[in-house]
């Protein structure tokens, strides 16, 4: 909402100021809305260019930029368009002299021109003595390095969205009624949950998928909350179930939210090892495990997806043995395959349709191992039956259930959820500081899920942000026909990410895509305030005044209308910050950026501006100086015969 009426603002208080030094409604529209014409326009295209890059990201974090800066563009571009028609147009027609204002007016009024006063005086000393003012952007920008240093990071923050599931695992080869029974205990022990008015719904459901992929070694239960006013987090009743099921044996109990942009119920951390063979894999695995276990309560709810518990039976066959008494290695192969599981050995026909003969042991002679024992095999050589005992050492064991691949390269995944104080960013830091340190050269380490995600995003939002100052410099030279303006206008944007880091950091938020979001907006937000100053002073250059009067009366004039839009933005953003309910978070998020990052660059752009202008601008000119000169000097006494006669009269 501040964003897009910013632009009527500016018109509207310059028009009204126009009003009060005594002009006409309809000549104050008219020359008010002409004479912040360019600022308007200058502040609209530099808020769209800041959107611009946003739209090359790429991924599901470049779908989510992409629709935010489409909208944000095309809603500033319309705000803007109704700044310099609509506005100035019922300005004329409805904007009166006040008369006789009213005492509340008056005492604004007062309050306003006391505070002009003091921000002219103490603009005037600081204008006299710059270093301080150096000075302080200097540790502006070593406390914005800081800050970015010292806040966690992650993808998005945490969200209660009222819904979460409870994943529960048992042993790999687990058959239903093992499943069922815990599941069963499970209900019970979430029942007073549900009895205390927490949990709304509960619906507990083994095996977790449906069709063919049903696997009865697991289950789910899906919670339903009650409303937000009504509960705990959601994050302090998941650790109560955690905390209720923690001393169930030979089951795994994780309480997972559904994570937002397509991140379903995977666990955020998911940290991939690869680069060597299987055996190895788990060796590093091991050691990894070992490390968060001893060191790291951060991470809960650890679990890979390499578990040696699906039941196996080695068979080694005694080659020597079996080829004294004529027996192949394929006969016993054929006859394992034929009593374990079944083989295709003819077909008939009858009445016209064909069957097959499939082969396969009775079912009483397959549960246990001393079973395979029983059997026989028919020696090639002498035709007799010889008992596979003789011939075979038979070894239980466990593997895992399938061998994965990520990218194409041998890989063990270890995922986990996050403690309550703990960030994904400070999460995969130390998993691969504990991978460089532990693990040998050969191994690799590559990221999955929402993991993934937070490392592509990082990556390319720094990118997009530095690329978004680089467009909003180059507009801005453009628009001013010089390259010192736009570097003087860019100095408000350090203010502005420092005041915005400073932000997350005192209400210990993080890093993340909604803070980044704001970070980004901020951009627009902050060049504002040091275009109105700059164009404004360079009018009054324009007009004879002296580089420091003008400078000084540009400052004091566009306070006004510098703290009402500083003002009308962080109103904007305290619902966002005060917010409750299904996405608070997200939206507290940029709240807090915008509204201490705007504080902070109004605070410090209304001296850091006029310094850097006094310092840096004082031998340029301002935009259309080029065609005035161009225009002088095709205007010689001695080239004057070559173009056409001058009106009488005319300039």
């Amino acid at each position: 909402i501040g964003l897009v009426v910013d632009d009527t603002i500016v018109v509207l208080e310059n028009v009204y100021r126009r009003m009060e030094e005594g002009a006409t409604p309809l000549v104050a529209a008219y020359r008010g809305a002409r004479q912040v014409g360019f600022a308007v326009i200058a502040t609209t295209v530099v808020v769209m260019a800041v959107f611009v890059p946003l739209t090359f990201i790429e991924g599901e974090t470049g779908r989510l930029f992409s629709e935010f800066a489409i909208t944000m563009a095309a809603a500033v571009g319309f705000s803007s368009f109704v700044a310099l028609s609509l506005s100035p147009m019922l300005a004329s027609k409805i904007l009166k002299p006040a008369a006789s204002p009213t005492r509340f007016i008056q005492a604004v009024d007062r309050m306003f021109e006391r505070t002009k006063a003091l921000y002219i005086s103490s603009l005037t000393r600081v204008l006299a003595r710059p270093l301080p003012v150096f000075g302080i952007f200097s540790a502006m920008l070593a406390v914005a390095c800081v800050l970015f240093a010292l806040t966690p990071s992650e993808y998005a923050p945490r969200e209660d969205r009222g819904t979460f599931f409870v994943m529960v695992n048992a042993p790999e080869g687990a058959s239903y009624d093992y499943t069922a029974a815990y599941m069963t205990e499970i209900e019970r022990r979430l029942m007073p949950l549900v009895e205390n008015g927490e949990i709304n719904r509960l619906l507990v459901r083994a095996p977790r998928s449906f069709g063919n992929t049903a696997s009865f070694n697991d289950g789910i239960a899906v919670v339903v909350l009650h409303d937000w006013s009504e509960r705990r987090a959601a994050w302090e009743i998941m650790a109560d179930i955690r905390e209720r099921t923690s001393d169930l044996p030979g089951i795994t109990v994780s309480p997972v939210m559904r994570a937002g942009f397509g991140g379903g119920t995977s666990k955020p951390v998911q940290f991939v090892i690869g680069g060597g063979t299987y055996e190895q894999l788990r060796e590093w695995r091991d050691i990894l495990l070992a490390a968060i276990g001893d060191g790291n309560p951060g991470l809960v709810n650890v679990d890979h997806d390499h578990k040696e518990t699906k039941p196996q039976l080695r068979v080694e066959i005694d080659r020597n043995s079996a080829g004294d008494l004529g027996v192949t290695v394929g006969n016993v192969g054929r006859t394992l395959e034929t009593i374990f599981g079944s083989r295709l050995v003819t077909t008939y026909v009858e009445d016209g349709q064909e069957y097959d003969v499939i082969l396969e042991g009775e079912r009483s002679g397959q549960r246990t191992p001393s079973d395979m024992s029983n059997l026989f095999v028919r020696s090639e050589r002498s035709g007799e039956l010889i008992p596979l005992a003789n011939l075979v050492t038979i070894t239980e064991s466990a593997g895992p259930s399938s061998l994965n691949r990520y990218n194409r390269v041998r890989s063990i995944t270890i995922e986990a959820d996050i403690a309550d104080s703990y960030t994904l960013g400070e999460a995969l830091d130390y998993l691969e500081t504990l991978a460089r340190e532990r693990l040998p050269q050969s191994a690799t380490i590559d990221y999955k899920g929402q993991s993934l995600d937070f490392k592509e995003s990082g990556s390319a939002l720094a990118f997009v942000f530095i690329l978004g100052i680089v467009v909003v410099f180059l507009v801005l030279a453009a628009q001013f026909e010089s390259f010192v303006h736009p570097l003087i206008i860019i100095t408000t944007v350090p203010l502005a990410v420092t005041g915005g880091l400073f932000g997350i950091w005192i209400s210990g938020g993080t890093i993340n895509l909604y803070t980044q979001i704001g970070l980004i907006m901020l951009v627009g937000l902050a060049a504002k305030n040091g275009i109105l100053i700059v164009e404004f002073a360079n009018q009054l250059r324009d007009e004879g005044r002296d580089f420091r009067d003008a400078l000084v009366e540009a400052a004091g004039i566009r306070l006004r209308p510098i703290l009402m839009t500083a003002i009308t933005t962080a109103a904007g953003a305290i619902p966002l910050i005060l917010s409750f309910g299904a996405g608070a978070e997200t939206r507290a998020a940029i709240g807090v950026v915008i509204f201490s990052g705007i504080i902070a660059t109004t605070a410090f752009t209304l001296f850091v501006v006029p310094v850097a202008y006094q310092t840096f601008a004082r031998g340029t000119g301002s935009p259309g100086d080029t065609q005035r000169r161009l225009e002088e000097e095709m205007e010689p006494s001695g080239n004057r015969a070559f173009g056409p006669r001058p009106v009488q009269g005319a300039e």
